[in-house]
């Protein structure tokens, strides 16, 4: 007949948490740090502004004429 050791089921959950915790902070190694971006979104969010502003001036002047009470016309 074999003989079983005894060991407490919490004390061998609490050496495996232990063991999976410490190991792998041994063989850490620091990251290197993330690159620059290469543009900050200004630049882009005016491109954007600045279509948008075009959108609204040609929409203003296309819809302007077609008001009823307009005294001139554009085209």
């Amino acid at each position: 007949m074999a003989v079983i050791p005894r060991f407490p089921f919490g004390f061998m959950v609490a050496a495996a948490l232990i063991f999976a915790i410490v190991f792998p902070a041994v063989q850490a190694q620091a990251q290197a740090p993330a690159p620059a971006p290469a543009s900050d979104g200004t630049s882009i969010d005016q491109g954007i502004a600045y279509v948008l502003m075009l959108v609204a001036l040609v929409l203003t002047y296309l819809i302007h004429p077609l008001d009823a009470s307009s005294p001139y016309k554009l085209f």
